[in-house]
């Protein structure tokens, strides 16, 4: 049999002298003021906010619950005592839902309750027993009150409990919202706005990181508190698995180094940092470097776009990229492809190495004078114009990075 049913069993059958129960009524009010005045003493939660008009309400619900009580010992609405109960847990219920909101933990409620028990208790057992009650009438009149201090207390567990899993779930609606208008680049108001209703305090920067979701979990468990999450659909079609994008609050500077390290074997992609109302910059790079088929090692350091600027910036355009190196590799147009792409191969290597030949030859696992041969070639092919910064700047930029994709043929 459950608890309420064997108190209302118990009151059903408690027989308490209508004299008694009529002085208990009339004390209510001062035993009401007493629970109060003893719960503010002696739970440090409610010191000093059960004041003025709170104080009141308060005392009000001490009074209906108490008075439910005497209701139903005394068993006023005939055979079924447990009826007076409805409004009475209802209203714990409610203050256990109002103490969630509050932002106070259920340890400070229970403790008013055992607090309140107390007193209660003692007010009323000094009454019951002036009155001429039995002692058997007493310890069973204890035994019912303490029941129903328990069923209250546990319908304010209940209105606690459920109130956290409700704002929880707004909290995570809202946060999800939140994420996507900084990934789309929503104006600053309506992000302001969105993290207010998220109750989500803006860092000063963000940086996205990519990762699979299989990864996920262990990597948020070492990052900041307030990193935001959301699937990464975009990204997801671009590398072909599940993706998730996570923004990550405040590693700019010299906690970026720690942010990689903890994505260190998670196959990351680190977007830059930026403020965190145009993290969608970050997040339009991070996807911008997995286009490019930009990928970390399966167990070695994330991928951290800050080290591929130079491809991604001249990736911007690749038709324009392509044509620039159509056009400056014309002189090796009329060679057999084989010996154009070891010139060109060479001419990349050169200019990266600003000329020195060993450094040239080393780079390419060739004799430096094979290196000196082919640059023998290619000096007349070009003539003067490889020592035109207009045309050696344009040669740096097409040769910067072979095309994606693009296999190196082997030199002899």
């Amino acid at each position: 049999m459950s608890e309420r049913s064997e108190a209302t069993r118990r009151a059903a059958r408690l027989e308490l002298d209508a004299r008694v129960a009529g002085e208990l009524h009339e004390r209510l009010p001062l035993l009401a003021e007493r629970t109060i005045t003893a719960i503010t003493a002696e739970v440090p939660s409610y010191s000093g906010t059960l004041t003025g008009q709170m104080r009141e309400k308060i005392e009000t619900a001490v009074q209906l619950a108490l008075g439910t009580f005497l209701q139903l010992i005394g068993r006023s609405h005939g055979g079924d005592p447990s009826i007076p109960l409805g409004g009475a847990l209802e209203a714990a219920y409610a203050l256990g839902s109002g103490e969630a909101r509050s932002g106070r933990s259920m340890d400070a409620l229970l403790a008013a309750y055992r607090v309140g028990a107390r007193v209660s208790w003692r007010e009323m057992s000094t009454t019951t027993v002036q009155g001429g009650s039995s002692a058997a009438t007493v310890a069973e009149f204890a035994e019912l009150m303490f029941a129903y201090i328990d069923e209250l207390s546990a319908a304010s567990v209940a209105g606690h409990a459920d109130e956290l899993a409700s704002a929880g779930r707004a909290r995570r609606r809202n946060l999800e919202r939140l994420t996507q208008r900084l990934l789309a680049g929503e104006p600053e108001d309506a992000l302001l706005r969105s993290a207010e209703r998220a109750d989500w305090p803006p860092p000063q920067t963000l940086t996205v990181v990519l990762l699979p979701r299989a990864n996920l979990r262990a990597a948020l468990a070492r990052l900041h508190p307030r990193t935001l999450e959301s699937g990464d659909d975009l990204a997801a079609g671009r590398a072909g698995e599940d993706l998730a994008v996570l923004l990550v609050p405040d590693t700019h500077g010299d906690r970026r180094r720690q942010l990689a390290r903890v994505l260190h074997g998670r196959r990351a992609v680190l977007g830059p940092a930026r403020p965190w109302t145009l993290v969608a910059s970050s997040y339009q790079r991070a996807v911008r470097a997995l286009s490019l088929g930009l990928r970390p090692a399966d167990d070695g350091p994330a991928l951290d776009t800050e080290e591929h600027l130079a491809e991604l910036v001249l990736s911007t355009d690749p038709e324009g990229l392509a044509d620039l190196r159509a056009r400056v590799l014309a002189p090796l147009a009329s060679l057999p492809p084989g010996t154009a792409d070891r010139l060109a191969e060479t001419l990349r290597s050169w200019l990266l190495h600003q000329g020195r030949r060993d450094d040239v030859a080393a780079d390419l696992f060739v004799h430096a004078q094979t290196v000196r041969y082919r640059m023998g070639k290619l000096r007349e092919l070009y003539g003067e114009r490889l020592t035109d910064p207009t045309t050696v700047l344009d040669l740096t930029l097409a040769l910067a990075f072979p095309p994606r994709g693009e296999a190196d043929d082997p030199a002899p």
